[in-house]
């Protein structure tokens, strides 16, 4: 792709800027923002990667990821999942389809079944830059990022230019963008969320919506932050593996008086 050094950039003067009467659109309600880009971070086995399916088979078909965030305009979706055979994906999409009473064929998910994706190498940005602009998916999940590169995490300068590819897609698309991402093993207890990200605080800082799971004692807990809108109350979640045939993520009730009673329990909590 080559560009004219030469040519001007464009400009608009500001008061010939479309105004919008709700500037904050959702992709999915209180959980991520129309044309966003972003991570979902948690440490190993916190199921990242079924949140990230919750959230592309709800964009794909219209139905409340998690059974309680709707969706207010469904479309395509485009995944990557470089950790998980192509029959797993199929089951897991299946299982929640058919907890939500769907049937699989038709659902507008697209995988990608290509046996790697290196997306710091010009050749594989182009190939995906081509697939999506096929497609026009509403959004794209890759998971996880580790995988996607060889690039030195902790360098500022090689982690923003790969972000940077990943703000393209959004811009040139006008799709979202899901990257799911690993919390260092090392992280300090009481920081926030995004600063446990593994890596350079660019990946903290590229998000215009993030999510994160964390284990707290026994629960499952999915903390959010958008860069346009305040953060949504945090939930907790659970596998519901009683049916081998529907796990699912879903949202768990908070049980009435269950805050800690001692100064410990709550320092522990």
């Amino acid at each position: 792709m080559s560009v004219d050094c030469r040519a001007p950039l464009p400009v608009v003067r500001v008061d010939q800027i479309p105004r919008e009467e709700n500037p904050q659109r959702w992709l999915v309600e209180q959980l991520w923002g129309d044309l966003s880009v972003g991570v979902i971070g948690g440490a190993p086995k916190c199921s990242k990667t079924w949140l990230g399916l919750d959230l592309a088979l709800s964009v794909a078909t219209g139905t409340a990821c998690l059974g309680r965030y709707t969706v207010p305009r469904p479309g395509p979706v485009l995944i990557y999942l470089a950790e998980d055979a192509l029959p797993v994906v199929r089951e897991r999409v299946e299982g929640m389809a058919r907890h939500r009473g769907l049937d699989l064929i038709g659902v507008d998910i697209h995988v990608i079944t290509a046996p790697s994706l290196r997306l710091d190498r010009q050749p594989h940005r182009d190939r995906l830059l081509e697939t999506a602009q096929r497609l026009r998916p509403r959004l794209l999940l890759l998971d996880p990022l580790v995988r996607l590169h060889a690039v030195d995490e902790n360098d500022a300068q090689q982690v923003a230019e790969l972000l940077a590819y990943f703000r393209l897609l959004q811009r040139r698309l006008d799709l979202s963008v899901i990257l799911v991402h690993h919390t260092r093993k090392n992280a300090p207890g009481g920081v926030a969320a995004g600063q446990g990200l593994r890596g350079s605080s660019d990946l903290h800082a590229f998000g215009d919506s993030n999510l994160y799971l964390r284990r707290v004692r026994d629960r499952l807990v999915l903390l959010s932050e958008h860069r346009a809108a305040p953060a949504s109350p945090a939930v907790s979640l659970e596998l519901v593996t009683t049916d081998a045939a529907t796990i699912h993520l879903e949202v768990v009730a908070e049980p009435q008086g269950d805050r800690p009673g001692n100064l410990q329990d709550q320092v522990l909590a």
